[in-house]
């Protein structure tokens, strides 16, 4: 089959079935991404950006990609970061969709943005808790996780966001002003998760230990370092069912059964539908981390 212009980006091999047989195929990824790309680019555009690339599917070998290539395509844009070993690389970003379907192009199934925006990529702008329930683990517990870290917060000065995860469970995002350094948010967001823990031993486990974690849901505030990313709202994930990593509102994850209740067809429904963006005002909050 001959290419299919998506987006005027052509898409090679559109035909081929990259979320197992029967599933959607790459043409139809990059059909959703266009379709969502006014939802999904206020979180993504021009923050450092790493992607999970999926040459053989999502039921073969994938990898995280976070430098920049020239044969990623024109519209995949470049931005020089400072890396640990004290060297310096391009990494990459995008700041509209023909970006977004260039990275299709080159079978990116995923989309995992920095918390800073590449104009200052030393400023962050965003902290994120991302509840990971353990096998087991009711949906209403890891909700009411979710609730009570919104209340903390709340009580810190702090409105935020909440989307599934495409996964198992749910990621608690907050907006603030740029000035903190990454070592003060990612100290903050420790010291919440520790509370967290300290109360509720049993119920939460807040270190990356899978062997620990039996019962109990993950508080993974690990995400909130220089270099760390995580996944993008109305992202599909490259996993069975081609699950979609979806905004949501706060009143809306009662109603869920588990996070990755939102497939492909049903993301494209929201997308049609939605009146509001579920997020709506999270770019104009003046709120300071404490």
């Amino acid at each position: 089959m001959t290419g299919l212009v998506v987006g005027g980006v052509t898409i090679t091999h559109p035909e081929r079935e990259v979320f197992g047989d029967g599933g959607p195929t790459k043409g139809d990824v990059a059909a959703y991404y266009e379709a969502v790309a006014a939802w999904m680019l206020p979180e993504l555009r021009d923050r450092p950006l790493s992607v999970v690339r999926c040459p053989q599917g999502s039921t073969g070998q994938c990898f995280f990609q976070k430098h920049h290539a020239e044969s990623l395509g024109p519209d995949v844009k470049a931005v020089t970061l400072d890396e640990k070993d004290g060297e310096s690389a391009q990494y990459i970003y995008v700041d509209d969709v023909r970006g977004v379907l260039e990275l299709v192009q080159m079978n990116t199934l995923e989309f995992h943005p920095w918390g800073a925006r590449v104009d200052d990529p030393d400023k962050p702008d965003r902290l994120i808790f991302d509840l990971d329930p353990a096998q087991g683990v009711a949906w209403k517990a890891v909700v009411a996780g979710a609730r009570e870290i919104r209340e903390r917060l709340s009580a810190a000065g702090l409105e935020s966001f909440v989307r599934s995860s495409g996964g198992k469970g749910l990621h608690v995002v907050a907006p603030f002003r740029r000035g903190p350094s990454w070592a003060a948010v990612k100290a903050f967001c420790e010291s919440l998760a520790d509370d967290l823990v300290a109360e509720s031993p049993t119920r939460y486990i807040a270190e990356a230990s899978k062997a620990k974690r039996e019962g109990m849901i993950f508080i993974d505030w690990l995400r909130n370092t220089r270099g760390a990313t995580s996944v993008t709202g109305w992202s599909l994930r490259a996993r069975p069912g081609a699950p979609v990593a979806m905004p949501l509102r706060w009143e809306e994850i009662a109603r869920l059964k588990t996070g990755g209740a939102f497939d492909m067809k049903k993301a494209l429904k929201r997308a049609k539908t939605l009146k509001a963006d579920p997020w709506e005002g999270i770019a104009s909050l003046k709120q300071a981390l404490p």
